[in-house]
């Protein structure tokens, strides 16, 4: 039985969809200073919400694990990751140890996605990948030869592949034409770069800025996360009006320039792992003495990891260095 064309796209869409980690052609997702958690820390009337807690924690895989296991499982996984976070094994844990746990698990996730895209798009094993070989993998399914911009879909993704040249180029430092490991994942995960902070400064304008004049207005900051429809505006979108105007354009010229964006993606005055670390020793520290102990995480454990709470096992396991 012959397969319709429409068909063949619709599953090489899907396929690239799944295994892509870099620009989203809805452009919902801002690649910049991401929280811990995609979970909000507190809700309606400031109701604090643990969830958020434990994937900052965790990480959120590890997270998802713990909610398998029950509170005497999760406990005793706890305790080992306790004994972990304490390296100077003076049997209490500070809130500089805590901060640099959660900044751990916050990378091995990056790690992990990096060494995953690696093997897929790097099928030969070598030590440097070039882009021809990567957009062979990519973009096997857009022919550059043929004028299929009458196609809406495939049109959004050559666009999408010229804005991933550019980033490689970027992330090429040595200028060699080639991406080592490390450079492909400054090219996955450019808002860890220092060096590739223009390019995600210029992709999320390019993102938003839908009239094309470089800068991002209100309407085009509120329309990049609320398509509106509802008869009565949530009181969250209200919430971001206002951070626009008070926060996030800071000459009130009712626009968002570039580095308006910078400050707003990429914020130089705020560390979120700085800040869970503090919350949770706030939050745990029975005696007040700003430091944990094992004790005390155990018994506040619902609040680092929650329970029916992570096999983190098997990260216990591997030979990951912390």
């Amino acid at each position: 039985m012959a397969i319709s064309r429409n068909v063949i796209l619709l599953v090489c869409l899907l396929v690239f969809v799944m295994c892509r980690a870099v620009p989203n052609p809805d452009g919902s997702k801002r690649v910049h200073d991401k929280p811990l958690s995609d979970e909000k820390h507190y809700g309606e009337n400031e109701a604090h919400n643990t969830q958020y807690d434990h994937e900052a924690f965790l990480g959120e895989e590890e997270a998802r694990k713990f909610d398998e296991l029950s509170p005497e499982e999760s406990k005793e996984r706890l305790a080992k990751i306790v004994d972990k976070i304490d390296k100077d094994k003076d049997g209490f844990v500070t809130q500089e140890e805590l901060k640099n746990w959660i900044e751990y698990t916050q990378k091995k996730y990056i790690l992990d996605d990096v060494n995953r895209q690696w093997e897929t798009h790097n099928e030969a094993k070598k030590d440097t990948l070039d882009w021809e070989t990567y957009k062979k993998v990519t973009y096997s399914f857009i022919d550059e030869d043929q004028g299929q911009d009458d196609d809406p879909d495939i049109k959004t993704y050559k666009e999408m592949m010229q804005r991933d040249k550019r980033r490689w180029m970027t992330a090429d430092k040595n200028k060699d034409e080639q991406l080592s490991k490390e450079e492909f994942a400054d090219f996955l995960h450019p808002e860890e770069a220092p060096h590739m902070q223009d390019i995600v400064i210029t992709e999320t304008i390019e993102d938003i800025d839908k009239d094309g004049d470089g800068r991002i207005s209100l309407q085009e900051y509120i329309g990049d996360m609320y398509s509106g429809g509802e008869e009565d505006e949530p009181e969250w979108v209200k919430n971001e009006r206002d951070q626009f105007k008070t926060y996030r354009d800071k000459n009130n010229d009712g626009y968002m320039d570039k580095d308006e964006v910078k400050e707003w993606i990429l914020p130089s005055d705020y560390n979120h792992s700085e800040a869970e670390s503090l919350h949770l020793i706030h939050e745990a520290d029975d005696n007040k003495d700003s430091k944990l102990s094992k004790e005390e995480i155990l018994d506040n454990y619902d609040l680092f990891v929650g329970s029916q709470a992570t096999d983190f096992g098997e990260a216990l396991t591997r030979h990951d260095e912390f």
